[in-house]
């Protein structure tokens, strides 16, 4: 089965997005040029799992951002919604273990996963190996959280911390199977 690994951002507040999913405010955390290991985390990864939130906001970028296939993790899409421009690129599964299962049928050992529901579930479903979440300097008050309810505590073991010029705070826990 693949591991599933998330690099994401959040506002110091913990918000991934506002509440209409816009991430205008991520654009200041470029200003700078700097990578922040997005290339390096990506050279090892198969695929892409997000969610249908996620995916909807992941559209509107042009260029289309990804170079690896990616999975739509919706009960509601089908084949017909998806636009004619990503459909070489995108399959619609309908929960984490259809994800799972169709990364292990394509070969992969490594996915991304990515939306605060689709990171949710994976852990839910103890599927995350390790995450990468960068702070961004800027507080928005409102949004959508990264993390929602657990069933239990999830210890996570910190591997490290790094800082930018820029201002971003970048850390990497490792979550216990």
């Amino acid at each position: 089965m693949p591991t599933g690994h998330v690099y994401i951002a959040t506002s110091i507040d913990g918000f991934i997005a506002r509440l209409d999913g816009g991430l205008d405010w991520l654009e200041s955390a470029n200003s700078a040029g700097e990578d922040h290991g997005y290339q390096a985390f990506m050279d090892r990864i198969d695929g892409i799992v997000m969610g249908r939130a996620t995916f909807d906001v992941v559209l509107r970028f042009d260029p289309w951002p990804y170079d690896r296939p990616l999975l739509v993790l919706s009960r509601k899409l089908d084949s017909a919604d998806i636009p004619s421009h990503v459909a070489d690129w995108v399959t619609i599964v309908q929960s984490v273990s259809d994800a799972l299962a169709e990364g292990q049928r394509r070969g992969w050992d490594r996915v991304y996963v990515d939306g605060g529901a689709t990171i949710q579930a994976f852990l839910d479903a103890g599927a995350i190996s390790d995450m990468v979440i960068t702070r961004i300097p800027v507080l928005l008050g409102t949004g959508l959280p990264l993390f929602g309810p657990l069933s239990d505590d999830l210890p996570l073991r910190h591997v490290e911390t790094r800082s930018f010029p820029s201002g971003l705070v970048q850390s990497r826990y490792e979550v216990p199977r």
